[in-house]
């Protein structure tokens, strides 16, 4: 499958332990190169969640960020201190032999004296499963994108090829034309200079002359690096480094075709031949 480098997800989560939230960007890169940005409640998961990215990701600079927002005020209860409650207990005793005619306790008061009152702590081990279940459906979410943007530049390349392989296909079937015009500028030449020449000698400078300048060959290896195009863009294995190698040959083969061209159309398709060549490593740089 033809999957991007390139892309963003961002996923929320709330709960007692207040809002999760996760984003994953990724860019085009060499190698896999994962960032993870986390709060101190979840570093425990840290190695945890970089495995699971590096078994979806194969290629591309990927910054994860999980931030945790507080739940409101009293929105995850309340439990009360026994021991903070015991010695205040205490005292109020102490007081209450010492002040008998005030002895009456307001319950609420004691409520509000600080120490007795504290919000229930978060469940650990259910913020971690939040954050493995945030993290997995914000990556799954990055993953479908990436799949679906590999798609639209696997048309892209695929569309490309098919109009390159129409050049060489062009190039090619005007090849007995261009030969047969090199050897007419050779022997109108010679004419031109009057010379008495060996017309065997003639032939073989002819034969040398049109093998020098023969595309034939570099044209078989322009076909062959379409079809491993296209076979590539088919596979299911990560694709991008293949691609880039592919397009390096693409490149030399036009460069070769060029430089060896006698003739102004097939100079002409090898400039557009480069020019398609060009597009298609753009894109191929996004490719994982």
């Amino acid at each position: 499958m033809i999957a991007s480098m390139t892309g963003f997800a961002r996923h929320e989560l709330a709960g007692t332990f207040g809002t999760l939230v996760c984003e994953i960007r990724s860019v085009n890169h060499r190698f896999l190169d994962a960032s993870l940005r986390l709060p101190d409640s979840c570093r425990a998961l840290e190695p945890e969640l970089r495995a699971a990215l590096g078994r979806e990701l194969k290629r591309g600079k990927v910054d994860c960020t999980l931030q945790q927002r507080a739940a409101p005020a009293g929105a995850g209860g309340f439990e009360i201190d026994p021991q903070a409650l015991e010695q205040l207990l205490h005292r109020v005793r102490e007081l209450a032999a010492q002040l008998p005619e005030r002895s009456q306790v307001d319950v609420v008061e004691l409520l509000r004296f600080p120490g007795i009152l504290r919000e229930e702590a978060a469940d650990s081990e259910a913020l971690l499963q939040a954050v493995r279940t945030l993290v997995s459906q914000t990556l799954a979410d990055r993953v479908s994108a990436r799949g679906r943007e590999g798609e639209r530049l696997a048309a892209l390349i695929a569309q490309r090829c098919a109009t390159l392989g129409g050049m060489v296909d062009a190039v090619r079937a005007r090849l007995p034309e261009v030969q047969l015009r090199i050897r007419q500028r050779f022997e109108e030449r010679l004419r031109e200079l009057g010379a008495q020449v060996d017309q065997e000698r003639v032939a073989q400078e002819i034969l040398l002359m049109l093998q020098r300048f023969d595309v034939d060959e570099e044209l078989d290896r322009l076909r062959g690096h379409i079809v491993e195009t296209q076979r590539t863009l088919a596979g299911g294995e990560p694709a991008g480094r293949r691609l880039d190698f592919l397009l390096q040959e693409f490149n030399r083969e036009a460069n070769t075709l060029s430089s060896k061209s006698q003739d102004l159309e097939t100079t002409r398709a090898a400039v557009e031949m480069k020019v398609l060549i060009e597009q298609m490593r753009e894109q191929v740089q996004n490719i994982e």
